[in-house]
């Protein structure tokens, strides 16, 4: 029965639900996923839903499921479970948790840029939120030792301090408005640091390459660096509208009375602010490239390229990845 219903359905649980060739197809993708209700699922309700999307995958539906059923695990699956390695990730480090997390940590960083200590503190905080999540959203099949994580961190955390530190100390004299954008200097530096060495063991060892049915081809160089770079991208792009536009309303509210009489709340106004800017920029930021990358052929090692040209000839004219996110 359960065979019956699964090609009744014609539902096949890893097909994505919209198009994924187009921006719009991966924005609603992304919507889905890091949709930051799921991190309020409890353990053993995402348990569940792996048991039933590892079921569908073996064509073992318990009757009775509907397709709405299937697409809901389906999407706390890919919200909690990494997608190379299918193991949970840390609570902290997955997607869904950028709107919450990152609302509380942007946040605060637009509201204590004045003083070097508390630059020091909430860029310190940023940065170990960072390295959970650059570690969680890694290509899997790129071991990282531990001393590499704590190299990773510490290069990072040290990028984004001398530009926060550097920037707000050059920027005393100059209009406040460029004081209000150094944290945004800062954490565009750090992605461009925390995210390559988070991951550099992809961009020494190379990652696994596919052919378009997912048959290994061999490891890439190459591959991991147009992923992480794209990634980088993505990143910057994901903290850019809140940490310019914002500083922008909040310079132009603060000259109102009513907004110099409540002080106290600026901190949790521009919390609130940030978390409607990440509600849209995470999934738009993640949607940006798509999370199975490609390469032609030509773009690789010369190595790997005579490698797959041997085995299959000209039948594979591109190779794909997981780019990571």
């Amino acid at each position: 029965y359960a065979k019956m219903a699964t090609v009744s359905l014609g539902f096949n649980i890893d097909s994505p639900r919209w198009d994924q060739s187009t921006f719009v197809g991966r924005l609603k993708h992304f919507l889905n996923i890091t949709d930051p209700r799921t991190v309020l699922v409890p353990e053993e309700e995402l348990d569940r839903a792996k048991a039933l999307v590892e079921g569908c995958r073996a064509g073992l539906v318990p009757p009775g499921s509907s397709q709405e059923q299937l697409l809901y695990a389906k999407k706390l699956y890919d919200s909690a479970f990494h997608p190379d390695s299918g193991e949970k990730m840390n609570f902290i480090g997955r997607m869904s948790f950028q709107v919450p997390g990152g609302m509380a940590i942007t946040g605060c960083m637009l509201q204590f840029y004045r003083t070097v200590p508390a630059v020091v503190f909430w860029q310190w905080v940023n940065q170990s939120f960072n390295a959970f999540v650059n570690y969680t959203n890694r290509n899997a099949a790129s071991p990282i030792s531990l001393r590499q994580i704590g190299v990773a961190y510490v290069t990072a955390t040290g990028a984004a301090l001398a530009t926060a530190v550097g920037l707000n100390l050059y920027t005393k004299r100059a209009p406040p408005l460029l004081a209000r954008w150094v944290p945004f200097a800062a954490v565009a530096a750090a992605n461009c640091v925390n995210i390559p060495m988070m991951r550099q063991q992809e961009i020494i060892n190379g990652i696994t390459v596919t052919d378009e049915n997912n048959n290994e081809l061999g490891r890439s160089r190459r591959a991991a660096v147009k992923g992480i770079a794209q990634v980088v991208l993505s990143r910057i792009t994901m903290a850019a509208p809140g940490m310019i536009i914002l500083p922008i309303i909040m310079e132009r509210l603060e000259k109102f009375t009513f907004m110099q009489r409540i002080r106290v709340l600026h901190g949790p106004l521009q919390v609130l602010l940030c978390g409607g800017f990440l509600l849209f920029m995470v999934p738009a930021a993640c949607a940006l490239f798509p999370q199975r990358c490609s390469l032609a052929l030509a773009d690789l090692e010369v190595e790997l390229r005579d490698s797959i040209v041997a085995k299959h000839g000209d039948k594979v004219p591109y190779v794909y990845f997981n780019k990571g996110l």
